[in-house]
């Protein structure tokens, strides 16, 4: 999950994190109850229409992979200054309670696992490691994570995409040691994978140029880096099975609130140079996966523009029912990009006219927009070369 350094510096003063969350080994994970309400497990039964979720749903399971934007409690369970666990995130959810979620209600993948007739998907981290609880999907999302091992790093820890999908890997293996590996491999190549990563390798890793990146890459040839990584990793997804993937490109960060206050906007305007290399990265990124559907011939993968689905919401903000579309709910300093939001006297009283709930991350208003998109671009077409609705088969 992006969080500029300045934010470190007053959250260690402002919100200081006890001993029992702040963990300094992996191995206490385990031995740790974070003091927030645990419903990334609890199955919410209405749909986004208002309908009960039909008993059948079109696939078996959810599984997700991915940063901040997807993360639904993972963190919790980290050692790391990215964190969602205390109000007002979480404020609009259907608990009203902070669950790790960096929004301060739904995320996109909580409408589509609706969508899909599935309960709300348990993190990898925050469930008990029985089959039963993982069956119809896990989340293995971690904010702060990026393609890269290290991107986000001095945010403290966080579960890198190789090292979530070892994580999926292990569940995999559980899996078969439960059910046999010929039912594991039946639900696995008929449930839907949502990949949402990337977006820190930029925040945290190019743009502040760690390890002097922009001297050794031009933009485009780190967008030909990451993609490839995503290559090699959604091919060894492929070996274990799975054959269903929506991959999920980057929204435009350029005009994210901290940005906007960083590069000084006079009026609001996106930093252009800052989205000209998302537009490359996700431009490669469809690229990649029109390859990747030749190359697999049984896979079914599709990419969804976020660029593309954002936009549209930014440029009609008023068709959406949206006031605000520079300045952030919840913050401080200009556009609430300066620092993040750590305390409830932080943000505004209504998000849903917001698009940006703070400095990085949309509201649960934009965040359903966006998932009414990739199941059926509803509001725009984000999804290539089909929508997730036309990748699942129809319910019986």
């Amino acid at each position: 999950m992006p969080i500029n350094l300045l934010f470190l510096f007053t959250l260690a003063i402002l919100a200081t994190i006890n001993a029992s969350k702040a963990l300094e080994f992996p191995q206490e994970f385990f031995n740790f109850t974070p003091n927030i309400v645990n419903v990334c497990s609890t199955t919410i039964s209405i749909s986004p229409t208002g309908s009960p979720i039909s008993p059948t749903p079109p696939v078996p399971a959810l599984f997700i992979i991915g940063d901040s934007s997807v993360d639904c409690g993972t963190n919790n369970y980290l050692g790391t200054f990215a964190r969602a666990d205390r109000l007002p995130y979480g404020r609009d959810f259907d608990t009203h309670q902070p669950t790790g979620r960096f929004c301060n209600g739904r995320i996109p993948v909580d409408y589509l696992a609706l969508r899909l007739g599935l309960p709300f998907v348990p993190s990898y981290l925050g469930q008990n490691g029985n089959v039963k609880d993982m069956i119809q999907g896990v989340n293995y999302a971690s904010a702060g994570a990026g393609i890269i091992v290290s991107s986000g790093s001095e945010l403290g820890q966080h579960i890198s995409l190789t090292h979530q999908i070892q994580q999926f890997t292990d569940t995999y293996q559980q899996f078969i040691l439960s059910m046999g590996e010929n039912v594991t491999a039946h639900l696995i190549s008929n449930s839907v994978f949502y990949l949402s990563i990337g977006i820190n390798d930029y925040i945290h890793y190019y743009l502040p140029n760690i390890s002097n990146v922009q001297n050794l890459y031009l933009p485009w040839s780190f967008n030909q880096f990451l993609a490839s990584n995503m290559r090699r990793e959604i091919k060894n997804l492929y070996s274990i099975n799975v054959r269903k993937v929506v991959v999920m490109g980057l929204a435009p960060i350029g005009c994210a609130p901290h940005y906007l206050w960083k590069y000084s906007s006079e009026n609001g305007e996106c930093v252009e140079e800052i989205n000209d290399m998302i537009l490359e990265f996700n431009f490669e990124m469809r690229y990649m996966v029109e390859m990747l559907r030749q190359e697999l011939l049984d896979s079914n993968i599709i990419f969804c523009d976020m660029y593309e689905g954002s936009m549209d919401i930014i440029q009609n903000y008023q068709h959406y029912g949206f006031n605000f579309t520079s300045e952030a709910c919840c913050g401080l300093g200009k556009y609430n990009g300066w620092i993040m939001c750590i305390s409830p006297e932080m943000a505004c009283s209504n998000a849903s006219n917001h698009i940006w709930w703070d400095q990085f991350h949309p509201t649960d208003a934009v965040n359903a927009i966006l998932a009414d998109n990739v199941w059926n671009g509803l509001h725009s077409k984000m999804c290539y070369p089909m929508n997730l609705e036309d990748m699942v088969p129809a319910k019986q």
